[in-house]
């Protein structure tokens, strides 16, 4: 297997996995899951960070899967 492969196989699963039970957990699994996503696909990874961790939080905050 490819490490490309590997790594999106782990970032979906954390992806589904965390979601966090306060914002600053549920900021935090964003900017993970957003800066493994970019890095794996050769992009800037604290953009990705950013992006991931504003994504979190709003998804989180807005769904009712979080909470």
């Amino acid at each position: 297997m490819s490490f490309k492969l590997v790594s999106v196989a782990l970032a979906a699963t954390l992806g589904l996995a965390a979601c966090g039970d306060t914002i600053g957990e549920q900021a935090l699994s964003g900017a993970v899951i957003g800066a493994a996503g970019t890095a794996i696909f050769n992009g800037d990874a604290g953009t990705g960070a950013v992006v991931g961790a504003v994504g979190g939080v709003a998804y989180c905050q807005i769904s009712d899967r979080c909470n």
